[in-house]
């Protein structure tokens, strides 16, 4: 894998050092404290850069308000050193006030968990994801002797087969997620509708995942996997406009939905901020559609 990131500005390195010197900090207190063996002696063994800035091809439009994240991989000894609520979450908290702060770190980071034992399986599994970071991505720290398996591509059968029965299933599911909504919004049950659109566009999103690159993150976190299905397919900037207050406050109500919508007596929503959610909702179940059969059709020709 690739080591140098000179075709960055030497102001993006100096954050990309800071990130890593907060990630390494971060899980160094996480496990210090415990007692157990298998978490005080977990170790973090590698954090790559992957994505629009180790590709090169990152962007930052202040009129658009769009802005590429640093993508990173950490690499740790064990699935359960990956906890994120357990060993990360403190390290998040901190990356996201440096970034609010504004003075060493001004672009956000966006931070994926996975053992190396994991990352090896999905090597071996032909998945394209993880294929493309030992590709196009580059090491910021590396603990010697922990090396990644030759990677094991996918036949064009399989990978058409697998792409046809990830986009049935949840493309599938989205639809009913949608249709739920709308029973609930028929019954007056606005909090559970929003929580409905909720899932459909979270089902959306690792869908289009799933289908291009036979991997999703784990997160029920629809900023990440925005931000990710974005960079990912960018014709999906276009769903969520954030220039009025409405518009940002619909989707705060949206992403909020996942827990407040079901536990949170403060959660309000009204009928104008599903009529947006659900125009949103539809823009984005069509464009998913249309990325995700181009991607089988492709497929299919190879095959």
């Amino acid at each position: 894998m690739k080591t140098s990131l000179d075709h960055l500005p030497e102001g993006k390195q100096r954050e990309l050092a800071h990130v890593v010197e907060t990630v390494r900090e971060g899980f160094a207190r996480a496990t210090a404290q415990r007692t157990q063996p298998r978490f005080r002696n977990g170790k973090l063994l590698k954090i790559i850069l992957f994505g629009s800035y180790a590709r090169g091809d990152w962007v930052e439009d202040p009129v658009g308000r769009y802005f590429s994240d640093y993508d990173l991989l950490i690499v740790v000894s064990h699935d359960d050193l990956t906890d994120m609520a357990e060993f990360w979450e403190k390290t998040e908290a901190k990356l996201l006030a440096d970034l609010s702060a504004g003075t060493v770190l001004r672009t956000p980071v966006s931070l994926i968990y996975h053992s190396l034992d994991d990352v090896n399986d999905k090597l071996r599994l032909g998945r394209y994801f993880f294929m493309d970071i030992l590709r196009d991505g580059i090491t910021l720290f590396e603990e010697p002797g922990h090396s990644f398996v030759e990677p094991q591509p996918l036949s064009p059968e399989q990978a058409l087969r697998e792409t046809r029965e990830y986009y049935e299933d949840w493309f599938g599911t989205a639809q009913e997620f949608i249709e739920g909504a709308g029973f609930h919004r028929g019954k007056g049950h606005l909090n559970l509708a929003a929580f409905n659109y909720h899932q459909s566009v979270e089902r959306l999103y690792h869908c289009l995942f799933l289908v291009r690159t036979l991997y999703s993150p784990k997160s029920h976190n629809l900023n990440r996997l925005r931000d990710l299905a974005e960079e990912l397919e960018p014709s999906l900037k276009t769903v969520w406009p954030r220039e009025t207050r409405f518009e940002k406050r619909c989707y705060s109500l949206l992403r909020d939905a996942y827990i407040k919508a079901r536990y949170s007596r403060a959660y309000r929503i009204t009928e104008e901020e599903l009529d947006w959610i659900a125009q949103r909702v539809a823009l984005l179940q069509n464009l998913v559609r249309e990325a995700c059969e181009s991607r089988i059709e492709t497929l299919a020709k190879a095959a």
